[in-house]
């Protein structure tokens, strides 16, 4: 027991070696035979929750002997294990993560540990911050000052009339926040416009200027906007306008107001049951049932919720609720016509705001409804895949013209005529289909897959109908502004890269006679070179886009492309419970050119990725270049991702532009 304890304390290769040696060596005799080795691959892979079979781990066992025991005696001792471990596997790479966190960078002077470049022409933080958010900056400070200049103009109209000396400053603010709502309910129509929106992408003088890719950010921020103008708006009438209209002075009351309320003062109540009052309370009313549904917990059903609230949550719910808006809008117009202190019809203003976004969002529902209604779909295939993820391949409508990186919304008559949703296109462009893969995630989405594996399985049932409605545009369009692109996917966040990835191969690969390929290319409206990142928990996650790597990968002959994949229960590379796969993976893709992990030609790296070694080296790489970061998955990793990307385009003369699917 001593001898052994001071061997687990000794860090030397060989007596790491023989320890490792012993625990493959089931019978103490100093051999390991192939059985050995197939049982130490088992183990190997159970502790890595990876999945291997018998015959696989026969097949490896017997690849590990063929190269070791030369002299065919059966079996390998420990120094000729020992030759094994000490070469270091091709794939092996600080990619993933390991206790540095930082590498050294390669300068014109030398190497300097953990430092960056001294190089010239590098921004200030203010500077890179600017380039990354002006955009975002000048609507935001449009919208703030439009809606300060209409509560001043408001505020000041409404402090010279004669209702000022019964309410005070009271109705002035009013008045102003009123102003603001009516803005503001005209506004947040237009960012889920979303045909307009894609139509806008096209042309690039404004989609250079407007942030298209926060549409959905801009339309929580204007309900954020929404809800201090009702604060303001609403709260300031109840508890200061009408309190001083029920108790004012009498003979103030008659020189001033009482002809709009036919000469009788109203108590506190009956102005409550006007219409203006009671149209405005029920308006807030449906406004806070929707605004409530539509936050996070809610709308993605929470587990820190309540069960009792669990049960009436969820994505469902916080759809259906917010078409309570057709509802406020109809409740504002008769709000807006019945006002106490004027009967002039050019100071009723409000449908002057939301006539034209309300035609607009009207006239892209009817489009919508028209145009799905002509896109019922043929399943080509159908493939349920482990993790509970559903491939489907339909066949593309006659005229349908998409960019890579869209999404589409489908319908499924069966589970609801009414519900639409969002999914990455992960067909190229250029392929006579269109394919999506939908993660099960909610009620939807679990009936759909439902369905389509009972049509699998049985094989005897039709597959479901299916209706598309698109395409839209998302962030990951923008991929054609970069000469190198960073396409970061996390778990089925991967979806929206894969059609991406096999555009750029396709335009690499346009044919000189292409003379649209040519012209795409002398514009720049390829990238010269891709990274892809796809970061998974699971083994079998491989599975769900397993075609398209290969597919991806043998038509990668220019090397354009740079694939990585991560998965993350495995043990990072080096560690001893891992040394073993890492040993088998370097050996049979050297052999054979397949993954034994992924089952694809691409080359899978243990635990999380380093992303400060990644981003490191790219920023050596690139120098001076523009390099489009695209990332699809949980909003932590964003802000690490977007944290790195601003810390190295202020510290290197790479700048570091990033994008996050957000629809």
């Amino acid at each position: 027991m001593r001898r052994f304890w001071f061997r687990m304390k000794d860090d030397s290769f060989d007596s790491r070696m023989r320890i490792f040696f012993d625990m493959c060596d089931r019978n103490m005799d100093g051999r390991i035979t192939e059985p050995d080795i197939k049982q130490t691959i088992l183990l190997s892979a159970f502790t890595n929750k990876l999945s291997v079979t018998q015959e696989e781990a026969e097949d490896y066992a017997a690849m590990i002997m063929d190269l070791l025991d030369s002299k065919s005696r059966g079996y390998i001792e420990v120094s000729q294990m020992g030759s094994l471990f000490k070469t270091r596997p091709p794939n092996s790479s600080s990619l993933s993560s390991s206790p540095t966190t930082q590498l050294p960078v390669v300068t014109n002077n030398g190497v300097q540990n953990g430092e960056f470049p001294e190089e010239q022409e590098l921004m200030s933080r203010g500077e890179v911050l600017f380039r990354t958010y002006w955009r975002r900056a000048w609507i935001i400070l449009l919208w703030v000052i439009a809606c300060f200049v209409l509560f001043y103009w408001k505020f000041v109209q409404y402090r010279d009339r004669s209702a000022f000396q019964v309410m005070g400053y009271c109705l002035s603010t009013a008045k102003g926040a009123a102003e603001t709502l009516k803005l503001n309910m005209a506004l947040i129509l237009l960012p889920v416009c979303r045909n307009t929106i894609t139509w806008l992408r096209k042309h690039p003088c404004i989609n250079s200027a407007v942030p298209f890719n926060d549409n959905i950010n801009f339309h929580k921020l204007i309900a954020g906007g929404i809800v201090v103008g009702v604060i303001l708006h609403g709260g300031t009438h109840l508890a200061c306008d009408f309190p001083r209209i029920s108790g004012a002075d009498k003979t103030l009351f008659k020189q001033t107001i009482a002809m709009r309320f036919g000469y009788h003062q109203p108590n506190y109540l009956e102005i409550l049951t006007t219409i203006e009052v009671a149209s405005g309370i029920a308006m807030v009313i449906l406004m806070v049932i929707a605004f409530v549904l539509a936050t996070k917990w809610p709308r993605r059903r929470s587990a820190k919720l309540p069960l009792s609230l669990r049960k009436v949550t969820g994505y469902n719910t916080f759809w259906y609720s917010h078409h309570l808006f057709i509802l406020v809008y109809g409740l504002l117009i008769i709000h807006s016509m019945f006002l106490f202190l004027t009967d002039k019809w050019l100071e009723k203003t409000t449908w002057m705001y939301v006539a034209f976004p309300v035609l607009l969002y009207i006239g892209e529902r009817i489009f919508r409804a028209i145009r799905s209604g002509f896109y019922e779909v043929d399943i080509l295939k159908a493939n349920p895949y482990p993790g509970k993820v559903l491939y489907l391949k339909m066949q593309k409508p006659e005229g349908f013209e998409y960019q890579s990186g869209m999404y589409i919304f489908l319908q499924c008559p069966q589970i609801s005529s009414l519900e639409w949703h969002p999914f990455s296109l992960t067909s190229g462009p250029q392929d006579d289909y269109l394919s999506v893969h939908i993660r099960t995630l909610g009620d939807w989405s679990n009936q759909i897959y439902a369905h389509f594996q009972e049509a699998v399985l049985s094989r005897g049932h039709s597959c479901p109908t299916l209706y598309i409605d698109g395409p839209y545009g998302a962030a990951a369009q923008d991929y054609v502004k970069y000469d190198i692109v960073v396409l970061i996917g996390l778990g089925i966040g991967a979806t929206p890269f894969i059609s991406i990835l096999k555009d750029i191969l396709n335009g690499v690969q346009a044919p000189p006679s292409d003379h649209r390929g040519l012209r795409e290319r002398s514009l720049g409206k390829k990238p010269l070179k891709a990274y892809f990142y796809w970061t998974t928990r699971e083994q079998s996650s491989f599975d769900w886009f397993r075609d398209s790597m290969k597919e991806i990968s043998n038509s990668n002959k220019k090397k354009v492309v740079e694939m990585h994949n991560f998965l993350t229960n495995v043990y990072r590379e080096g560690d001893v419970r891992s040394a073993l796969i890492s040993i088998i993976q370097a050996l049979h893709h050297s052999k054979n050119g397949i993954d034994v992990v992924s089952n694809t030609p691409i080359r899978t790296h243990f635990a999380r990725p380093n992303w400060f070694n990644i981003f490191s080296r790219l920023a050596l790489k690139h120098r001076g270049a523009r390099i489009g970061v695209f990332y699809c998955g949980p909003s932590n990793l964003a802000r690490d991702l977007k944290g790195l990307c601003t810390k190295f385009s202020t510290k290197t003369t790479t700048r570091f532009v990033f994008h996050k699917e957000n629809y």
